[in-house]
Parts: structure tokens; sequence; C-alpha cells
């Protein structure tokens, strides 16, 4: 990646962040930051999103038209034009949908607009909401594969122990894989918010998993978004370019730099906060909608030779199917389970495996949109793919579900790489626990 290239960042504001906690005003001097940062990075080139939280603060429709007249009326100041996108989990559920809410962002982002994203909290029911901002911001980071999602909070980062009652509480600079870390997320959030550190932690491992680096700092001091860009920015060309030129005291003033210099000297101190690298084998596109944007409606019990064959990149055939549970119909998106026979470590399921594996080793996988429905499979598992006629009077595929329609979570190829310069790293090599909750 060059350092001077423009960048998609997403900005994620919960309710804590920019209502008060117990007057439920606006926080206008935090928001008026924000709109100064989004602006200046918008004027350096890049292209910038905010998911903005208002429903929770103030009663759905309401919250939403209030928040967004503020939000008109500060970026009008500085004459930046907006565009609000309401969406619900409904509207990404449907491939060309989706494909539709991509399109919409792109045309925006083209056209010099801000795009504030919210979730549709007037028309959403429980089954068809995403459950929180920090969720929404993630998918919406990798829908337009932003480059940076910023997830604002009330605190600087990521801490080994509670901060507030541990005063040898550590920071976590950076994070190379989500599911081992070993952090303090007792907090539940404010309670404006739906969710706390354990939700971030979910949008993280969502984010990075799609390639898009991820960074938790603190929300009122939104100014500490321009700088750890230019710190990362930094970092990369350093890799680039390890003879690049240090730092000048003029290459030091944040106004007369670009938020992408490759001057900035990686060793500078940024803010504090917690940075999760993204996922060298990104998972975009249409795997990324298959595994994140459809809802599960059951789940298909596979053996470890079906999954080998799925890792192939071969389609799931009957004969790798030990069983079914739920009531799913044709072309609906089901859990991939492996049956494996593998006995899993005592500490793992201790401490609770990241890879969702139980103490009878079931795995989850990956998602899947079926040829067949959950009565259908029932019947022909374990079976040839030349039985199916035979057993259903019908044969509408060989396969219960194509390869193109299979979407994998896990990476075979080992662990990720070492992060340079992380002065404090969560990764497999740690052997740290899991902290983060499967999704569902």
């Amino acid at each position: 990646m060059r350092g001077n290239r423009h960048l998609t960042i997403v900005i994620k504001l919960g309710s804590s962040s920019i209502v008060h906690e117990k007057t439920h005003e606006p926080l206008l001097s935090v928001l008026t930051l924000i709109v100064e940062t989004a602006v200046k990075l918008h004027k350096d080139g890049h292209r910038v999103i905010i998911v903005s939280s208002g429903a929770i603060a103030a009663l759905a429709a309401v919250g939403q038209c209030r928040l967004m007249t503020l939000w008109d009326s500060l970026f009008g100041h500085l004459r930046q034009p907006i565009a609000q996108l309401l969406l619900t989990r409904n509207d990404i559920a449907d491939r060309t949908q989706y494909q539709n809410a991509q399109n919409t962002f792109a045309e925006l982002l083209n056209m010099g607009v801000i795009p504030i994203v919210n979730e549709n909290d007037t028309l959403a029911i429980q089954e068809i909401r995403f459950g929180d901002n920090d969720t929404l911001s993630a998918i919406t980071a990798a829908m337009v594969q932003a480059d940076y999602l910023f997830l604002m909070t009330d605190v600087d980062c990521l801490y080994d122990k509670n901060p507030r009652t541990n005063s040898d509480a550590a920071p976590i600079e950076v994070v190379e894989d989500v599911s081992s870390l070993e952090a303090d997320v007792s907090s539940a959030g404010s309670n404006l918010g739906t969710g706390g550190m354990s939700t971030k932690l979910v949008a993280a491992r969502l984010a990075t998993s799609a390639g898009v680096t991820t960074v938790i700092t603190r929300s009122s001091n939104p100014g500490n978004i321009t700088n750890i860009v230019k710190h990362c920015q930094s970092l990369k060309a350093k890799q680039l370019d390890p003879s690049s030129r240090p730092l000048t005291p003029a290459d030091d003033d944040p106004l007369s730099r670009s938020t992408a210099s490759p001057q900035l000297d990686a060793m500078t101190k940024p803010p504090l906060h917690t940075r999760f690298l993204p996922d060298p084998e990104p998972i975009r596109d249409r795997s990324f909608w298959l595994l994140h944007g459809l809802a599960a409606h059951g789940t298909i019990f596979i053996d470890e030779g079906a999954h080998r064959a799925l890792i192939s990149k071969a389609g799931l055939l009957p004969v790798g199917i030990v069983g079914v549970e739920g009531d799913f119909a044709q072309q609906e998106a089901v859990r991939l389970v492996v049956m494996s026979h593998r006995v899993p470590r005592l500490s793992s399921i201790a401490n609770g495996d990241s890879l969702n594996q139980d103490a009878m080793g079931k795995i989850e996988v990956g998602r899947a949109l079926v040829n067949y429905s959950a009565a259908e499979v029932m019947r022909i598992k374990g079976l040839q793919s030349t039985q199916i006629e035979s057993v259903l009077g019908y044969a509408d595929s060989e396969y219960v579900a194509l390869r193109e329609n299979v979407s994998l979570t896990r990476r075979e190829k080992g662990n990720r790489p070492a992060t340079p310069n992380a002065p404090r790293t969560a990764s497999y090599e740690d052997g740290t626990k899991s902290s983060v909750e499967s999704l569902k």
C-alpha cells in the first residue's frame, strides 16, 4: 500500500459518545470536534463514513431526526454535504439489496458526500436488527472495503484488567488475532447504549476478517483519529521503505501534512489506542455476505472429510453430512459444523474455545446456502449423490450446497506473521485465552 493513497475511513459513534448519559442532551463540543475531524480527513482526500447512534438516547424516530438535524447544521457550517442511510439486517440479507447498498455508498462517496449510517430502529423488529451499532459499523466497513474502522468509546484502549479498579492495568496496543485476546471486557456499556466492550471485540473480529484495520480509542478526543491514521500509515511506509527519512520539525505540524503522510516517524508515540490488525487473507464480497449478511436458519453437521473437501473448493455432498438441526427451506442459510474426532484440550473447555468447539468436538466452520430443505437433507444425509432422486423423487443438484454458496470462517494456513514495532501485542504465540463471544 502506498503511504499517500486516499483511504476509506469508517467512524463509529455510540450514544454515550455523543449524548450526555444523565440529561440525554447532545454533547455539542464532541460533535463539533468530530465534524471538524471528518471534514479535515475529507479535505485531505479521504472517504469518510460515520455510523451514528440516536435511537436509544431518544425514542427512535425522534432521536434520529434530532441528531440528523444537528449533523446537518454542524457540517453545513463547513459546507460539507452529508446523507443519511438507514439500514436493517433485512436490507442486506438479499444479495441484490446488499449490492444496492454498496452502490449507494460508492455513489455518495464519489460525489464527495459523507454518509451517516443509522440502524432503522423505527421499523426494525428484533429478528432483523443488527443488535448494536458496533456490528453495523463492522458490516458497513466490510461493505465499502474500508481501510480503517474507528470504534469510539469512553476509554483510551483495551486493558488487560479493568483500569477503573486496577491501578496496574496495562494497555493492549496491538492485537494480531481477536480470538486469542485476553482483555477485560466487563463493561456492559452505558445506560444509553446497546453494547459494551464485548460487542466492540465482535465488531473488530468481523471487520478484521474483511481486511479492515480496526481501532478502539477515546471518543472525547476525535483528533486522535487523524494522528492514529498518520502513525499507522507511517508504519506501513516504513515497512515498504526502511530508508525513509526521519521527521523534521515541519513534518511534526499535524496541520501541514496529509493524514496519510509516509514521512511520519514510525517510532513517534501515537495517541493511546488499541489497533486490531487486518487478516492477511481477508474474506470479502460474496463470502463476507454469506457469513455475516444472512441469518442462519439451522445447522448442518458434516464430517472431517467433507470439511477438507470444502477447503479444497469442492461443494458439499450429502455423503459428508452426519446430522441436521433446525427447520430451514431451500436457498436459506445454515451453519456448517464439523463433527471432529479430536478431543479438545481441557484448558480449551475450561476457558471457552474461540472456535465454538464444545466437549463433543463440534466446530462451527462457516455458512452455506442450501439446495434442499432440512427435511430433505435429513433423508439424504450420508448417501451418494446418485441416490438423491430415488429417495426424494427428484434431484435439483448433486450438491446440498454449491461451493460458490459456501463461505468458511477458518484459515488453515497457520498463524499470522509477527507484528513489527508492536510493544504490547496479543497474538496466538501469547497463549492467551479468548474473551470474545462467538457470533450467532
